[in-house]
């Protein structure tokens, strides 16, 4: 036997609230007795939900009208959003609750693309170089499309810029003007000098210059100017003369050396006034067309006067044309970065988010939100060695592009990342979006960054995840709470009526004219509703689970192309389904050959005391399937009561332990009329390896048991599921259809009989979807289908002995099953009296 990767006897997968509004067990809707007390086998057409193709009113699938907005069935989750979208800022996000296969995110996109397209769209975000802070750029939003004008148009304005500041400075009027300037100054110079040197002469010394620019001054000594070594030979006495002289010498001419400072700073402050003067007109001309096409752009005209001031107070960085730079050898970096070239790099927009091509609110879908990808990042750049960034490097994360717009997430992908989950609430608690490195929220060292200014948030997030994970965030996360304040909640089912089966068309048309399959005719179309109530599990009720829909549909188009056909037929789409149960029952396969050799030993023949066959389901993957399973009871005198071996063996999960915990309260209440109930008794499923979990098998249990007690042998072409309550009413299970179909194959393989069959709960009915070979056989009268609404029809068809009910005497009549049991109990009572042995249950 193949080793199970997943529990092997996991004998029940109900939902609970799949089941919350079934009929009761006593619903006349099932005629559950004949006149002699057994149950009826169910009828053929009980079996499963069918669509007759006349009913479906289109020839094929192209004849299904287009609507523009194909709205699923969804109220709950439509008016959940009809209202989030109507309420501003930032705290009525959304929480998309779901299984996975609803098509939850196409859903929204669906939902949100034509409310998108309504809405105004939103500004371009830019940032500038910000002249007063180099490390705080500062961002500037713009009406959509004139980011990209202010980008293209300030770039050539730059590259005008360093073209004709140049030549402003070489004209005829600038030179001149310039030249007298210089002539002043060095008149004036020259004056000074001359002063300095004829008090240095009369004061015995020679004014000389330095290399470095620096004066100096030589003694004389009989009109002859003495070098340092002639100095040095100098007694010391004359030395010390000579510098006291010097320095009275210097004192004295400290303030004509002031003047000669003063008129430098003169000479440049009035040259850089004549720069400025010449070239200011040419900037004021060039920026011109930005200041009219920008002028009701208040932070655009600020920075574009900053940008004139920073331009005139950097003129010595224009003072070489483009073309006339020199250009760096090979192998030979530029020695300094800030070039031209790259000092004109503050004068650039950077346009992080470009919203021209928009029509409406933006929608985005972020598959992969890390920090980077939903909050933005400063990349860095390498220059000699060195990290650096600056605010042409700022890239946009989701939170921006989705700004004025919406923004969908999985849960699960941003929970995965912590730093993301936290920048998201931050981001929606202030109404900001920032772009803020990591590190500065670690305790690594920092490194040199920059400080983006924040933008302004409006962006409604809709997070898509299950029921589990939005439990967990409402009540471990108090931010949560107030920022995702509605819930929308996708159902996974409708009812089976006629205007959901036409919505439900409807959807079908949509997929296929969206994915360009091949159209389906009449009778695929009706064996797609079939279909989505087998994935379901009811028969009054359509999944919708489009997506697997959807992959059904795909595959069945492709076969049919394969086929040379030009359209999807019912023959098609079963051989497609067919096609998908082959791939994926490979284990299925194994199990079905180890019963075939007897490796997993299960009767579907002959009679035996205190065994049933009981079933179960289990998945590999997304496959579902049921096997069966021989439940054994043994009873006998003594005092352990009824002890479940599976959890002895810690095989049994607590609801499979609860069940059996049951079964001791029915005997107790049926049987402890008039004794204590003292046996010894094991319960246990033969061949079980794995955890048995659910109690869809304490119904067989039961009925191992009281076969036991009344040494009464159990059919075993027949098999039994369904759950037991204290009085013996049987209570529906899930998997029904996949549990039928297990047993069925079982005994197909072994030959059918018409005596095999499976007894299930009455309130099941309505959930089976039998595959058509099964519905097949039971119109043959091969095989059969029992709803029992207690466990007294159980034992009547296991056992073909009447149960019995206690008489006012309070015996049960003779030949009934219950009477035998209650013989049973009270001989075991007296068994263990006369050893006196203590009782317990």
């Amino acid at each position: 036997m193949p080793a199970p990767l997943y529990p092997v006897a996991s004998v029940d997968n109900r939902p609970a609230s799949i089941y919350t509004h079934l009929p009761p067990a006593s619903t006349p809707e099932y005629p559950l007795k004949l006149t002699m007390g057994k149950p009826l086998s169910l009828a053929p057409e009980r079996l499963r939900a069918g669509l007759q193709p006349e009913a479906v009113p289109y020839a094929d699938s192209r004849q299904i009208p287009r609507r523009e907005r194909f709205e699923p069935p969804q109220p709950r989750a439509l008016r959940a959003l009809n209202l989030a979208v109507n309420i501003p800022g930032n705290e009525y996000n959304v929480y998309l609750s779901g299984e996975e296969s609803l098509g939850r995110t196409y859903f929204l996109r669906h939902f949100l693309e034509p409310v998108a397209a309504k809405a105004d769209v939103p500004p371009d975000v830019l940032y500038v170089y910000n002249f007063d802070d180099e490390d705080r750029p500062r961002a500037l939003q713009l009406p959509p499309g004139q980011g990209r004008t202010l980008k293209a148009e300030l770039a050539k304005a730059v590259a005008l810029l360093r073209e004709r500041i140049p030549g402003s400075l070489e004209q005829d009027a600038f030179v001149q003007r310039r030249e007298a300037l210089l002539k002043t100054y060095q008149s004036t110079k020259d004056d000074l000098y001359t002063r300095m040197e004829d008090e240095a002469e009369s004061k015995g010394f020679t004014l000389g210059m330095e290399t470095e620019g620096q004066l100096s001054l030589s003694p004389r000594v009989k009109g002859k100017t003495l070098s340092l070594e002639e100095f040095e030979k100098l007694d010391s006495e004359t030395q010390r003369t000579l510098r006291g002289k010097r320095d009275e010498l210097l004192a004295a001419m400290n303030g004509m050396l002031r003047q000669v400072q003063a008129v430098e700073r003169g000479f440049t402050e009035q040259e850089r006034s004549i720069e400025r003067e010449f070239a200011s007109s040419e900037v004021r001309e060039i920026l011109a067309p930005l200041r009219e096409s920008f002028a009701s752009q208040g932070k655009v005209m600020d920075y574009l006067a900053a940008l004139e001031k920073d331009v005139l107070a950097n003129l010595e960085r224009f003072a070489t044309r483009p073309e006339q730079q020199p250009q760096p050898q090979p192998q030979q970096p530029q020695a300094e970065p800030a070039q031209a070239e790259d000092f004109c790099g503050r004068y650039e927009a950077h346009l992080l988010v470009d919203n021209s091509g928009l029509k409406g609110a933006p929608v985005i879908v972020e598959d992969h939100p890390t920090y980077f990808n939903l909050l933005g990042s400063m990349e860095r750049e390498s220059e000699l060695g060195a990290l650096y960034t600056d605010f042409t490097l700022i890239k946009p994360g989701a939170l921006h592009r989705a700004n004025h717009g919406y923004l969908i997430l999985k849960a699960d992908d941003v929970l995965n990342s912590p730093s993301a989950w936290e920048g998201l609430l931050r981001a929606l608690r202030s109404g900001l979006a920032r772009l803020e490195d990591p590190s500065e929220h670690s305790e690594q060292v920092r490194t040199r960054t920059i400080e983006p200014e924040p933008i302004p948030l409006q962006v409604k997030i809709l997070l898509v995840g299950t029921d589990e994970i939005y439990e967990h965030l409402l009540y471990h996360d108090s931010r949560f709470r107030k920022l995702f304040k509605i819930k929308a909640h996708l159902q996974s089912h409708v009812a089976r009526s006629e205007g959901d089966i036409l919505g439900f068309l409807q959807g079908c048309g949509t997929i296929i004219a969206d994915a360009g399959l091949l159209p389906f005719d009449r009778e695929a179309l009706a064996g797609l509703v079939d279909h989505a109530s087998r994935i379901v599990e009811d028969q009054t009720k359509l999944s919708l689970h489009y997506p697997l829909i959807r992959e059904l549909m795909i595959e069945a188009s492709a076969m049919a192309k394969l086929q040379g056909k030009d359209m999807v037929d019912a023959a098609v789409l079963h051989e497609a389904q067919a096609a998908r149960d082959f791939r994926a029952n490979l284990y299925e396969e194994e199990f079905m050959a180890d019963y075939d050799r007897e490796i997993i030993k299960v009767a579907t023949s002959g009679s035996a005391v205190g065994r049933v066959n009981g079933l179960s389901v289990t998945y590999f993957g997304e496959y579902e399937f049921g096997l069966p399973h021989h439940i054994a009871c043994t009873v006998g005198v003594g005092r352990e009561g009824i002890v479940d071996l599976e959890r002895e063996a810690e095989l049994g999960g607590p609801i499979h332990t609860k069940a059996m915990m049951i079964l001791k309260s029915y005997l107790l209440g049926l049987f402890a009329y008039d004794k204590p109930l003292i046996l010894s008794g094991s319960l246990y499923f033969e061949q079980s390896y794995a955890e048995v979990e659910g109690d869809s098998a304490s119904g067989a249990e039961l009925a191992a048991l009281l076969s036991a007690l009344a040494e009464a042998p159990i059919e075993l072409s027949l098999a039994f599921t369904g759950a037991v309550n204290q009085s013996g009413a049987i209570m529906a299970v899930g998997g029904v259809t996949r549990k039928i179909e297990g047993f069925f194959e079982v005994c197909r393989r072994r030959g059918l009989t018409g005596r095999q069959g499976v007894l299930i709960p009455a309130d099941n009915v309505r959930n089976l979807m039998l595959k058509p070979e099964v519905v097949r056989a039971v119109a043959d009268g091969k095989f059969s289908i029992y709803p029992v609404a207690c466990i007294e029809d159980a034992l009547e068809l296991l056992t073909g002995i009447p149960a019995g009910k206690r008489g006012p005497d309070g015996t049960f009549p003779e030949g009934t099953l219950y009477r035998r049991v209650d013989d049973r109990l009270g001989a075991l009572a007296r068994a263990a009296a006369q050893f006196g042995q203590s009782w317990r249950i």
